[in-house]
């Protein structure tokens, strides 16, 4: 009888049914999975998908209707188009990207660390002002702000920014055991068996990812910016370095710009910097030379160094997108002339793809200070990018290092199977590339706010940081 309900007995009707009812367990779990992430939006949403998916799957199974059949017959063939074209490996392998001769290198005191260092009237400030008399007027604007982790700054919390002032202090203190005397007596190693144990040892120590690569002229700055070392040339003869990362924690990341974010940035640059540390210890006594770079004291640009280490890309807003945190992560790097063997670094053509359709970052950078366009000409060098002077102004306005960007980008999802197996599937397809940022869109939304957070080791004791207080996202 015409509008009554049976059950499935019709093998057509028996697999439309079941496809249903995964759909709808599928996007229970995405639900659930959202609610322990702290994702309202997606949550309601994932619950909101998981009926309306689900709804043709069991009404077309289990409803007696005329033509019920070839309803279910259009049902399976539109369901099974859709995965295909989903996860058919399509697309070009093409870049836009230039990449960096082999003799370009960067002055690190062109850095906005290096710039807010100057004091004014000293020779060092006057030569540089001299030179470049455009930066003053520039760097003059974030010299009147009140600087990060200042008191009198937009997000100023008291706990967290004494954290990340602790945190600060910490590596300021142990910058200068980046290097030391090397053993003499040289210990012999085959390189595959000793970068198979430092890469084991490394996460041992925490790391989330590490990688080798031989040492390129571009990975160096050409004069050192910073400290003592100001107006140096850089010069290392080391042949390889280990890259290594640590992830940020996602529910700190989460509240962005707020406090929290720059207690746990702080906190991932000592917990890096305390692992290259040690690995360079290991490698000096081995009786090879070796020199950690950490916070505050590079004489290499991490982020290049990494992406020829295999542990990523550089995006859109000019940081490391790893494959399974995006750029939710801290950087260190080790250089050395230990022999090592070297990891073989093949271009991910598709994160400049994401990026080049996403522009997530862009979008919601309260400083305007990522690019939305397609990668320009800087230097003879095609890339993107950032407007580093406005993102360091707006820091030292709000008092903290912001973090949006790596707050809403799509690649900062948790490391976990359902996440990842998306990062598969983007990595896979470029028309999946594109059903993933409509659908990042629609359940986290376009623009996120930051979320509440609450330090979990003291959680009930010390007040959660909420977002009410993020009120602006301008300057």
């Amino acid at each position: 009888m015409t509008g009554s309900l049976i059950f499935p007995n019709h093998p057509l009707l028996v697999i439309t049914f079941s496809i249903g009812a995964i759909l709808f367990l599928s996007w229970i779990a995405i639900a659930v999975i959202s609610f322990k992430e702290n994702e309202m939006i997606a949550f309601r949403r994932s619950m909101l998908m998981s009926i309306g998916m689900s709804a043709p799957y069991l009404i077309v199974s289990i409803n007696l209707f005329p033509y019920q059949i070839l309803s279910a017959q259009t049902l399976l063939a539109i369901t099974a188009f859709a995965i295909l074209v989903l996860i058919l490996p399509v697309g070009k392998r093409t870049s836009k990207i230039t990449v960096i001769p082999d003799n370009y290198r960067f002055d690190e005191r062109d850095t906005m660390f290096s710039r807010h260092e100057l004091q004014q009237g000293t020779p060092q400030s006057k030569e540089y002002y001299s030179a470049h008399p455009k930066a003053k007027n520039t760097d003059d604007r974030f010299r009147r702000k009140p600087g990060l982790l200042s008191p009198n700054s937009k997000y100023y919390d008291q706990y967290y920014f004494q954290a990340a002032d602790a945190s600060f202090d910490t590596i300021a203190r142990i910058r200068n055991t980046v290097d030391g005397p090397v053993n003499p007596a040289k210990i012999d190693s085959k390189p595959t068996e000793i970068s198979r144990f430092l890469k084991q040892w490394a996460i041992k120590l925490g790391s989330h990812s590490v990688g080798i690569t031989t040492l390129k002229p571009y990975h160096l700055y050409s004069v050192s910016g910073r400290e003592d070392r100001y107006g140096k040339p850089v010069n290392i003869n080391h042949s390889y370095a280990i890259a290594i990362t640590v992830e940020m924690d996602f529910a700190a990341v989460s509240s962005a710009p707020l406090a929290p974010t720059v207690a746990e940035s702080a906190r991932q640059y000592v917990n890096s910097g305390i692992i290259a540390i040690q690995i360079a210890k290991f490698i000096r006594d081995l009786g090879y030379s070796a020199r950690a770079h950490i916070d505050g004291n590079y004489l290499v640009i991490c982020p290049l160094v990494a992406r020829d280490a295999c542990l990523g890309e550089i995006g859109r807003m000019g940081l490391l997108i790893t494959p399974d945190l995006g750029p939710r992560v801290r950087l260190a790097i080790v250089t050395t002339d230990l022999p090592l063997a070297e990891d073989n670094y093949t271009r991910d053509y598709t994160v400049e793809d994401f990026c080049r359709h996403c522009k997530k970052c862009a979008v919601n950078c309260p400083a305007g200070a990522i690019p939305k366009g397609n990668p320009g000409d800087h230097n003879r060098i095609k890339r993107w990018k950032i407007n580093d002077a406005a993102c360091f102004t707006y820091w030292c306005g709000v008092g903290t290092d912001c973090g949006q960007c790596l707050r809403v980008c799509p690649y900062s999802h948790p490391n976990t199977f359902l996440h990842n197996l998306i990062r598969v599937c983007i990595r896979n397809s470029l028309i999946f590339r594109r059903f993933a940022l409509i659908m990042d869109d629609f359940l986290y939304g376009r623009q996120p706010k930051p979320k509440d957070y609450t330090c979990p080791a003291v959680a009930g004791q010390i007040k959660s940081v909420n977002r009410r207080r993020f009120s602006s996202l301008t300057t």
